[in-house]
């Protein structure tokens, strides 16, 4: 009987299903074998495509002549650095007594690829080949994905948007990267004095370029305009609150052109008008009627002193309770955990992915490069058995108690958590409820994302929190006065998420004994409190504390209220936000939301730019050639000169690289090949005839030199380059190897 061979993308984890097989292997050179299987690993890709000098040694010299360079069959070669373990690999694929071939690289397209590529270059022909897909490495997944492997052919469709995957990221790469450079590559050179200049142009990485330099143009031109509102301070004193003035219907000022918006003015001399306005006493047949708007509800007027002014008052015109619910959030993919840890942590989307592949590895949690937020209702209808495991995990104690009173883990399947129809390769991030002996071993900001992604699960067993609501009008002499308050009545599932924090104690989550942090539920993606009074926001809602809460529900339709001052608040717009790592993978997931034409829009829905496993490697990549700067205590991401002149460079020469329509397009399309619903040879014509049609637009023009206004523009926000100390423009010579 012949063996079965295990072949993983990494040595770890070849030791894991070795382990779960449990089968006595003995340790070989880049191997495991027992007396039934043998069990090897990749170390990431063996193999990779060649460059173009494999093809013809002439186009290793970068000539405008050579491009378009659209080869008809593709060269593919082993990578030097692992040609070792890519031997072994291949005579194992190729001996005679294994009959079977387990293919257990990562279960995603660029797993499904690294094998792909390593079967193709060995030749393997004659095996039983079976495609094992698990979500996490413990040792029950492990062995379910191993009974339920599929024929590996059922992936065929995956892997061949892989390949296009690939292709299409080489042909950009080497088309554009090399064309640019030979046309722009001196005139970047010799503004910024440097020896040479080589223009990286790549699908994704140039649209996120673009997302980045537009945002921060964006503030550049902002021009800042001041508002002015009127609030009332409201009530007796001790326990006031304030209202907000808005030219409601009925105003004196309704659809006034004095306005900005509806609750302020352009210019304070009409807010001071409208106060103005406001203290006059009214009168009525010439009779002075102040003294009746002033009548409290037992008819008696207040007391005055010699002298004093006619206290102003208002009266409650409507008064509207109700309570709200917050449900808890879905469960975390991995553009949510990376967004959620650069807010809380303050670390790049490439430090959270590398920490929860870690927690991956460790069985800790499921498999992280995935885009779904809920669960399949297979696993829901299993969930007690990650919930028992979290039973050793001591912060999920007293939450694990609660949710077995509630009894909400019977019923998963029927909420919003579940959802077999949102899930593609893979289901949510969850802890699995094993492994936790590794964790206290991992460092403390393992434990911490751990943590965070241990109270998101635990969170969707809990109800809804609720919130009482309360939003009153009042009205003096016509004109409306607005003001809500909202109080926490049931915590919910924000006792283990954790309360969101009061404005005025910040924004920053408290950490826990443990090292959790709490929720950080009302911040926009930015990390900023979503309310923002400078821009003159309406509705808004005050956290109010319960003593003055029960003052403010103990008040009544028609009741007459003293007004103790009207005063004027002077705002002033805000300009967009600069992107940080994480809202700015967010933004890549969530493409189509930048998009304006709704067709389009929904056509790629679902599609955002680059996939959850390489959309952090793409910052990075930016990151490495200086285009885009990172604050690293901040996470902000902003552009650099090089980067904007990059940007003008693709601008002026290729413009749709620089949009989301075309890149989510491109991955839509990707999708639908793995879905089998266009074929690879009909993707492949649309991709060639684009950088074939692109290439040849460029090649025509002569713009070179109107580039340098467009750098002159850029550079007054960056520091000069030092002047050269020779006259001669540097010549640009590039020999180097280039690939996306």
């Amino acid at each position: 009987m012949g063996k079965s061979l295990y072949i993983a993308e990494k040595p770890s984890v070849a030791q894991e299903f070795a382990k779960a097989l449990h089968i006595n292997t003995k340790r070989k050179d880049g191997y495991l074998e027992s007396e039934e299987a043998i069990v090897t690993w990749c170390v990431g890709h063996l193999v990779t495509m060649s460059y173009p000098e494999e093809y013809d040694p002439a186009l290793k010299r970068w000539s405008l002549e050579t491009l378009p360079f659209i080869p008809q069959e593709f060269k593919y070669e082993v990578i030097p650095a692992v040609s070792k373990q890519y031997r072994i690999v291949s005579g194992l694929l190729n001996r005679p007594d294994v009959e079977t071939i387990y293919v257990c690289t990562d279960s995603g397209r660029e797993g499904e690829y690294i094998y792909r590529l390593v079967e193709q270059q060995a030749g393997v022909q004659n095996k039983d080949r079976r495609r094992v897909w698990i979500d996490s490495q413990t040792e029950e997944e492990i062995l379910r994905g191993i009974r339920e492997a599929k024929d590996l052919k059922e992936y065929d469709n995956l892997a061949a948007s892989a390949y296009l995957r690939a292709k299409e990221d080489y042909l950009m790469g080497i088309n554009f990267s090399r064309l640019l450079t030979l046309k722009y590559g001196n005139s970047i050179s010799n503004y910024l004095n440097t020896k040479y200049s080589v223009v990286s142009v790549g699908r994704v990485m140039t649209c996120v370029l673009g997302m980045v330099v537009r945002r921060e143009r964006e503030i550049r031109e902002f021009v800042e305009t001041p508002f002015y509102r009127v609030l009332g301070t409201i009530g007796e004193m001790g326990s006031t609150f304030e209202g907000e003035w808005r030219a409601v219907k009925g105003s004196k000022w309704f659809e006034s052109f004095d306005l900005y918006k509806e609750n302020g003015f352009k210019e304070r001399e009409k807010a001071e008008e409208l106060i103005a306005y406001l203290k006059e006493p009214e009168s009525q047949n010439g009779q002075d009627v102040q003294n009746a708007d002033n009548r409290n509800n037992n008819g008696q007027l207040p007391a005055q002193g010699a002298g004093q002014q006619p206290q102003l008052t208002c009266q409650i015109v409507s008064i509207e309770k109700k309570k709200e619910k917050k449900n808890p959030p879905l469960l975390f993919n991995l553009a949510e955990i990376q967004n959620e840890c650069s807010k809380r942590f303050k670390i790049s989307p490439d430090e959270t992915l590398r920490i929860i592949q870690e927690l991956y590895e460790k069985k800790l949690v499921t498999y992280p490069r995935t885009d779904a937020r809920v669960l399949s209702t297979a696993v829901a209808k299993e969930i007690h058995k990650n919930l028992n495991g979290l039973m050793q995990y001591e912060p999920a104690k007293p939450y694990l108690q609660d949710i077995v009173g509630f009894g909400s883990h019977k019923g998963l399947e029927k909420t919003r958590y579940v959802n077999d129809k949102q899930i593609t390769d893979h289901y949510a991030i969850i802890p699995t409820g094993q492994g936790l002996g590794a964790l206290k071993g991992l460092p403390k900001l393992s434990q911490r994302v751990y943590d965070v992604i241990v109270r998101r699960f635990l969170s969707i067993f809990y109800p809804p929190a609720i919130y009482q609501k309360v939003a009153i009008v009042t009205k003096m002499k016509g004109e409306s006065f607005f003001a809500s308050f909202k109080v926490l009545a049931e915590e919910g599932y924000l006792k283990v998420a954790g309360v969101p924090k009061k404005k005025s104690e910040g924004n920053t989550a408290a950490n826990s004994a443990n090292g959790s942090a709490s929720s950080a539920t009302d911040n926009d993606a930015d990390g900023n409190d979503t309310t923002n009074t400078q821009d003159g926001d309406k509705d808004i809602d005050k956290d109010t504390d319960k003593d003055f809460f029960e003052k403010i529900q103990a008040l009544k339709k028609g009741m007459t209220l003293p007004v103790q001052s009207l005063d004027i608040k002077e705002g002033k717009t805000s300009p967009p936000k600069r992107y940080n790592s994480g809202s700015l993978i967010l933004a890549m997931e969530n493409a189509g939301q930048l998009i304006e034409d709704e067709e389009l829009r929904a056509q790629i829905k679902g599609s955002g730019i680059g996939t959850s496993a390489t959309r952090g490697e793409i910052l990075k990549k930016l990151f490495n050639n200086k285009y885009l700067a990172l604050n690293k205590k901040t996470q902000i991401v902003t552009p650099t000169m090089l980067g904007e002149m990059i940007y003008d460079v693709v601008d002026h020469s290729i413009r749709p690289l620089l949009n989301p329509e075309l890149t989510a397009s491109w991955e839509k399309g990707l999708t639908y090949v793995a879905e089998g619903d266009i074929t690879s040879d009909e993707y492949m014509k649309k991709l060639d005839d684009f950088v074939s049609r692109r290439t040849m637009v460029v090649k025509g023009l002569n713009n070179q030199y109107q580039m340098r206004a467009c750098y002159d523009k850029a550079a007054q926000f960056y520091k000069k380059p030092a002047k050269k100390t020779t006259s001669k423009p540097a010549k640009i010579t590039v020999t180097a190897k280039s690939k996306k």
